[in-house]
């Protein structure tokens, strides 16, 4: 999958901040941004390392197509024999590798340059083609849960060649109480052209219909406001234009507040109808259980934070002395707190920053680490047409994949080494795990780039040339705790509440969502933020909404990174054999189980409580610089 890089002070401009990347592009001279060919090879992915020629992507593309039928043989006979299930379950391995190729192949160059047309109508036909076959695949689970549970366990000890897919067939059975029949389970993957209807009316409204007027901009030119550059103007030093764009924008969204309130009552609705119908108790129950984790992890995790607010208010309270304002705004939280030149890097000092500030990971990582750097894996620059933003992805057939916009800030240092941390993730699991298991949960996949960035962040400031260096990377790993961890704990706790009245049988209303949403926002950021009378619609006009319970796991791995990353740190014994088995594993077993083995019990408060210390002390020492100075 792809992975995008987080270090925001909310995740509410997420998507405006890496839009932001493209967009600004298409505004400035065009001369200015290369050509693909204009890149020096060294400095692209080799997609050749996937398929050498096109003709050999069109081979394989013809074998999956030729190989579809062979599922015939296996639908409606997988409970005839140990035999047969083996067989259907290899052949299912073998397409899969092969899809992986080719899909990940057909994106990666169709990322490279997304105007040529071939590489769209490339993308398009694997598209198509993994639906297929996924519709010939989809026989297998149901037919899984048909098997008489102890015939299976009978079959799994007597075929030793069944044994690899012991965990995925116990998994299976483990959700089998929430399996309906066959003509149910047919209505309810029918019903989701229609229950997808609410996401998909937020992104038409957000992205196509919203008009968001404009905005005199610091020179004083009248500029059209988009999502982008809503969020490159909340960093500006200019407070009139931060509190400018933010009046307009809210406004914009203020014609729309009665759509977005009923679409996310439908969408909210929609996930309180898959848990009762598949027999869950909660909303929350159903999210979770298909990674087997304990709601407790959700709600400890809230206590947690509900419990110790108090550094957060002290940041909120410290930005409004650094700004010198005399009310604090939300406008102002991504306001930038410093007036000096951003600290540059080129490509190769940003490479050698990261190995050198990465040597506690031990020598078997840097090693890998080091010929990932040099071997391909990197799609470095910004060239004209190629997505925006960073990403890791890959296949367990090849090496990971990464596409970064490189641009020499400190931030994408960062980057190289959050996006590198996915990709030895994948390395290590790719090299270890059977195809079956090479994926990762959410629960988990952010915590190996997470740990990369707090050993770099802990380097550089181990490293600071003088005061102001420090106070920058301080402010930095501040923020990226208060985007990274509070934020999401704030989302979810909302998400908790709207959820909880629908799953009580009462009605939603944008006046209950903003009052909620605000009562939360206040109590998050604490008495020194003012919020405005429309400062609450934030809670209509977040994409992440719409996918319940998710973003609740990036707080979560991030108090696991901080953990495993501080451990690295001290070199506890032992602590680098359970790391590089932490990225070994992929979904062979259950991510809370994964990070118990690697020392953190995600089920208990204390890895949560950890990440509040440190806030508290970062504060306290950018508080004490600036007293110093």
């Amino acid at each position: 999958m792809k992975h995008n890089y987080l270090n925001l002070t909310t995740v509410a401009l997420l998507l405006a901040c890496v839009l932001t990347v493209g967009s600004l592009s298409v505004f400035a001279d065009a001369n200015a941004v290369p050509q693909r060919s204009d890149i020096n090879d060294q400095d692209k992915w080799k997609l050749e390392d996937i398929y050498p020629t096109t003709d050999a992507w069109d081979k394989d593309f013809a074998r999956i197509e030729e190989s579809l039928g062979s599922f015939d043989k296996y639908r409606g006979h997988l409970g005839d024999s140990p035999d047969m299930l083996l067989e259907c379950l290899q052949l299912n391995d073998s397409l899969d590798i092969i899809m992986g190729k080719l899909y990940v192949y057909a994106n990666l160059k169709l990322d490279e340059d997304q105007r040529i047309s071939e590489s769209q109508e490339t993308s398009g036909r694997i598209g198509a083609l993994n639906s297929r076959l996924g519709q010939a695949q989809s026989f297998i689970g149901p037919e899984i849960l048909s098997i008489e549970g102890d015939k299976l366990h009978t079959w799994l000890n007597e075929k030793p060649e069944l044994d690899i897919y012991r965990f995925y067939l116990e998994d299976i059975v483990r959700s089998k109480e929430h399996i309906l029949s066959e003509k149910e389970e047919a209505i309810l993957s029918a019903a989701g052209q229609v229950t997808r209807s609410a996401s998909n009316i937020f992104g038409m409204t957000s992205n196509a219909d919203v008009k968001w007027g404009t905005v005199i901009d610091e020179d004083g030119n009248e500029v059209e406001l988009t999502r982008g550059r809503y969020g490159v103007m909340l960093e500006s030093p200019d407070r009139r234009l931060r509190r400018d764009a933010s009046r307009v924008y809210v406004e914009a969204w203020k014609k729309y507040e009665n759509t977005m309130a009923a679409t996310l009552e439908a969408s909210i609705k929609n996930d309180w109808f898959y848990a009762k119908t598949r027999k869950y108790n909660t909303c929350l129950e159903r999210s979770l259980d298909g990674d087997n984790i304990p709601t407790s992890v959700f709600f400890k995790l809230i206590e947690a934070v509900n419990s110790n607010l108090e550094p957060l208010h002290k940041w909120t309270g410290l930005r409004k002395r650094i700004l010198g304002v005399d009310t604090l705004y939300p406008y102002d939280l991504s306001a930038p707190l410093l007036d000096r030149e951003p600290k540059k890097y080129t490509w190769e000092e940003a490479k050698a920053t990261c190995l050198e500030g990465l040597k506690p990971m031990g020598k078997d990582y840097l090693k890998e680490f080091e010929k990932g750097l040099s071997s391909g894996w990197i799609d470095v620059y910004e060239t004209q047409g190629k997505e925006s933003g960073a990403y890791n992805w890959g296949t367990w057939a090849t090496h990971p994949y990464i596409l970064l916009n490189y641009n020499g800030t400190q931030n994408n240092v960062f980057t190289l080494a959050h996006e590198m941390g996915h990709a030895m993730n994948s390395f290590y699991t790719n090299r270890t795990e059977p195809p079956v298991y090479s994926g990762h949960s959410l629960f988990t996949a952010e915590v190996a780039s997470t740990a990369n960035e707090a050993i770099l962040m802990k380097y550089l400031l181990e490293n600071a040339d003088n005061r102001e260096d420090k106070i920058e990377l301080l402010i930095g790993y501040i923020e990226q705790i208060v985007g990274t961890f509070y934020t999401q704990v704030m989302f979810s706790e909302f998400e908790l509440a709207v959820h909880d009245r629908i799953e009580r049988g009462e009605a939603l209303s944008s006046e209950f969502m903003r009052k909620t949403y605000r009562d939360i926002y206040e109590k998050y950021w604490g008495p020194e933020l003012v919020i405005p009378e429309d400062g609450d619609m934030g809670c209509l006009r977040i994409s992440h909404f719409y996918r319940q319970y998710y973003v609740y796991q990036y707080a979560t791995c991030y108090a696991a990174a901080q953990n495993l990353s501080q451990r690295i740190l001290d070199d506890e014994p032992g602590i680098h054999k359970k790391y590089i088995k932490f990225l070994s594993t992929g979904t062979s077993e259950y991510p809370v189980d994964i990070l118990k083995d690697a020392g953190v019990d995600m089920t208990t408060p204390a890895p949560v409580n950890s990440v509040i210390d440190i806030l508290a002390e970062l504060v306290d020492e950018v508080e004490r610089l600036l007293d110093e100075g």
